[in-house]
């Protein structure tokens, strides 16, 4: 399973059972600590997660700044509360990548900034995905 964790929102996305290919899920609007583990749990059991990739925020430079600090405090609060592997995986300019893809579309602004959360958590894994397949 794959995050693209904002502020408001946080996208998903799984993979197929043989790690091929990532397919979004529902995006989850923010609201506590409480409600946002218990959805991501939800998910995870619904879904057999074995392993979980969280977007990680680098500037272009490739240097870390306050955002990629509340990614590593939240990748360590997912490995303590579901005991799986949390990867944090480079993050740079999925969010532009999956606007300029949902742009393309015919969807509206309003379902777009829905969906570029989800989109971003698909581009996540798919990357995730290539790169452990070509080792």
């Amino acid at each position: 399973m794959a995050l693209d964790v904002g502020t408001r929102r946080i996208g998903v996305a799984v993979s197929d059972a043989l790690g091929i290919t990532a397919q979004g899920l529902a995006t989850i609007q923010r609201k506590n600590k409480k409600t946002d583990y218990a959805a991501l749990r939800k998910l995870a059991e619904e879904y057999a997660v074995a392993e979980i990739v969280v977007g990680f925020p680098l500037r272009m430079s490739g240097e870390g700044g306050p955002m990629a600090e509340k990614m590593t405090l939240f990748a360590a609060e997912l490995r303590a509360r579901f005991n799986l592997p949390v990867h944090l995986w480079d993050e740079r300019l999925t969010s532009a990548e999956a606007n300029r893809i949902l742009r393309s579309t015919d969807m509206s602004i309003e379902k777009r900034a829905g969906a570029v959360d989800r989109m971003a958590a698909v581009l996540i894994l798919q990357s995730f995905l290539a790169a452990r397949g070509s080792r």
